[in-house]
């Protein structure tokens, strides 16, 4: 398996103080070769951990598979170094047999940058991706005391990111405020494609009555990767996108922003959120 954090000596720079040179430790960042079948599907940019996850919730966000029975197997195979030590950058997946191979048009034609969960894409339309699940329908209701601390509760599981400061994360929780799974990754969408790739080794898809909490901004793609697992709600620590707030209110996902323990703005669907004892209205009037 590939490092997860790389050491370098770097020079720290402070006003009225002399340079200081130090050791630090940085998160490290690798391309993962996606194949199926032995075919290349993608090329992304990650941090090495949770490969097999990463992979499974990849393929659930581009709707080559929808439950944990269409997955078979997964393995690591060539990409070695310079001498000739295995890299653990090339992961080849296998289907179950009723799952047809990915359809063409999904194949990525360049490199997905740990910043981007839809490059490569070759049209606006295959963007969007329609999802087996129907998280508009679920009747998840949560309180919102229980939400506010969610955004502390996935720090706490964040062990990388205390050693780098570099790394985003992703974590699932029930209706309770239970932890179900946290991952983190230079690339948000890796992060929740980790935590996604989870539930499909676990045969828990679709993900029915759970909150997904993110670091950092709620993006579209972000938005459409709950939805492809079936999670009704989202909520994030910094802002949403407008398009993202656009497709959380077309599939009925609530979609939570700037949750920062005192305070959240909820975007879309608040009847699924609780104060008090009392349900907010199902719609925010303008």
């Amino acid at each position: 398996m590939g490092r997860i954090t790389a050491r370098r000596r770097v020079t720290r720079i402070r006003r009225d103080a002399a340079p200081t040179q130090r050791a630090d430790t940085l998160a490290v960042e690798e391309p993962l070769e996606i194949r199926v079948g032995g075919r290349q599907l993608s090329v992304t940019m990650r941090t090495p951990g949770n490969d097999f996850e990463l992979v499974a919730g990849y393929l659930v966000s581009e709707g080559v598979i929808t439950a944990g029975s269409d997955y078979s197997t997964a393995r690591y195979c060539a990409g070695t170094d310079s001498t000739g030590a295995n890299t653990y950058n090339v992961v080849d997946v296998s289907l179950a047999g009723h799952v047809p191979p990915p359809a063409p048009g999904i194949v990525r034609r360049n490199t997905m940058t740990s910043a981007c969960g839809v490059c490569g894409k070759d049209s606006i339309e295959s963007v969007h991706t329609r999802s087996a699940h129907d998280p508009a329908a679920d009747t998840l209701t949560v309180d919102a005391d229980t939400l506010l601390d969610l955004p502390d509760r996935l720090r706490a599981e964040q062990d990388v990111f205390d050693k780098t400061g570099g790394l985003h994360a992703a974590a699932l929780f029930d209706a309770d405020g239970e932890l179900l799974v946290a991952r983190e990754d230079v690339g948000r969408h890796n992060a929740v494609d980790k935590v996604v790739g989870w539930a499909v080794l676990a045969d828990r898809l679709p993900l029915s009555g759970t909150v997904l909490q993110v670091s950092g901004r709620a993006s579209f793609e972000l938005v459409q990767k709950a939805a492809m697992a079936g999670i009704p709600m989202l909520s994030a620590v910094s802002a949403p996108s407008s398009l993202a707030a656009d497709l959380a209110d077309d599939l009925g996902i609530t979609l939570i922003g700037f949750s920062r323990g005192e305070s959240m703005v909820v975007y879309t669907r608040p009847d699924r959120i609780t104060t008090d004892g009392a349900d907010l209205p199902a719609a925010v009037t303008n």
